[in-house]
This record gives structure tokens, C-alpha cells and sequence, in this order.
């Protein structure tokens, strides 16, 4: 009687469940969407208004010490001229400070020695760059050796953000109405829009500077940042 009890307990259980499960009612497939991808692009010119600069004092000495004392003297000078050139506590950020034993050999390859390297960067966001060439020249004239990867940029680019996208998707839509009818269809509605953008800062590789810097201030010509939208939409079509 257990064993029957048992079977018709399970058997019930099974159809409780059954009951309760999802209805699952068939529906007829929706007709294939056809549809056109377009792409649009935007660009803006925009003129840089903000340069990031490396600068950098690189020493050498007999000993650690002796570099090292060097070296914070140079960068101490180097920052001081930074500073009386206009550029903010919060504008100068160290970056690198290092030092290293480097191996001294004669013609022969027999070592005769060891002196000590250390190299000390700061980056430098410049705001005004109408004294960026006097700013770099003070900075050469106070002991900066290293000047590398000048980077121009525009603080805010909002406005012109929008005004790239706004272009792009007038672009994309144009496309699609021209692509439509010589196609001989009907757009319908905008199915997906997504879109990425770009803007590229301008570098300049001043390299490697020492010694005092001529009287003229160091030529810089910021050039053009282009920031770039690219919009892609995807139309129903009839």
C-alpha cells in the first residue's frame, strides 16, 4: 500500500507541475526586416589651446650622491623658471625620478669605471600658448636637457562635439535618402543608431635641448586638432 501511496503522490506532483509550467501559445514569425546601413562622418577644426610638455634634467656623477646633488639643483632651477614663466603648482606633476650605475669601457672593452645617471621629468600643462616658446627657453636656460612629446590639445571640446555629431547624422541621413532612391525603395524608420568619435592632439618631438637657448624664443606652431564623428544608422526599408 506504501509503494502504491507513493507512485500516486509522485504522479500527482507531476501534473501539479505540469499545470503551473509557461503556455506557450504559437504565433506566426514576423516578416523579415529589410533594412539599409549608412555611415556618417563629422568633422570639426579646432584650434589647440592647452600643451602638455615633458621636461626633464638628466645628470651624472662619480658617485650617487654627487649626481643626485646635481640633478636637484638643475630640476629645483628648472621648476623656479617654470613657475616665474606663469605655470601653476598644480601645472607641474613629476613623472619620473631615477638613477642607475652605468659601466665605463675603453676602446679595448676592458671597464675603467662606473658613473651614476639620474634622471628627473616633470609633465607640464601649459595654459598660455602664447609664451610657449619663452616658457621652453627659460626652462632650457635653467638646466633642462630633456624636452620631449609636446602635446596640444583644447581643453573643452563640448561644443564642438556636438557640432561633429550633428554633422555626421545629417551626413548618414543624407546618404540614406540619396542611396534610397537610386535604389528605387522607401525609408522607413530608424531601426539602430550608434556612433564613435575622435580627436587626435597634436605632438611636436622637440627632443633633446642643453645648453643656453639662442636669444629668439623657441619657434611653436600649435597646427589644427581635428575631432572626428562617425554615426552609423540602420533604416527599415519598404
Amino acid at each position: 500500500m506504501n509503494k502504491k501511496f507513493l507512485v500516486f503522490a509522485v504522479l500527482a506532483f507531476a501534473l501539479v507541475l505540469s499545470a503551473c509550467g509557461p503556455t506557450t501559445i504559437n504565433q506566426a514569425a514576423p516578416e523579415n526586416l529589410r533594412t539599409m546601413n549608412v555611415n556618417g562622418v563629422g568633422d570639426v577644426q579646432l584650434t589647440p589651446d592647452i600643451a602638455y610638455i615633458y621636461i626633464g634634467v638628466h645628470s651624472e656623477g662619480a658617485t650617487a650622491s654627487e649626481a643626485v646633488d646635481s640633478n636637484k639643483a638643475q630640476t629645483t632651477a628648472v621648476i623656479d623658471a617654470l613657475k616665474n614663466a606663469g605655470v601653476a603648482d598644480k601645472d607641474i606633476r613629476t613623472t619620473n625620478f631615477s638613477i642607475w650605475p652605468s659601466q665605463q669601457y675603453d676602446p679595448e672593452g676592458n671597464m675603467t669605471g662606473v658613473i651614476y645617471m639620474v634622471d628627473n621629468s616633470v609633465n607640464v600643462t601649459v595654459r598660455d600658448l602664447n609664451g610657449l616658446g619663452d616658457l621652453l627657453d627659460s626652462a632650457i636656460r635653467a638646466g633642462a636637457n630633456n624636452i620631449n612629446n609636446i602635446q596640444f590639445d583644447v581643453a573643452d571640446k563640448t561644443e564642438a562635439m556636438k557640432e561633429a555629431r550633428a554633422k555626421a547624422m545629417e551626413d548618414a541621413k543624407t546618404q540614406a535618402r540619396e542611396l534610397a532612391d537610386a535604389a528605387g525603395v522607401s525609408l522607413g524608420e530608424i531601426q539602430n543608431v550608434s556612433f564613435y568619435s575622435s580627436d587626435v592632439p597634436v605632438y611636436l618631438n622637440y627632443g633633446k635641448g642643453g645648453g643656453a637657448a639662442d636669444a629668439s624664443s623657441v619657434p611653436i606652431q600649435p597646427g589644427q586638432l581635428t575631432i572626428s564623428v562617425t554615426v552609423n544608422l540602420v533604416y527599415s526599408i519598404k
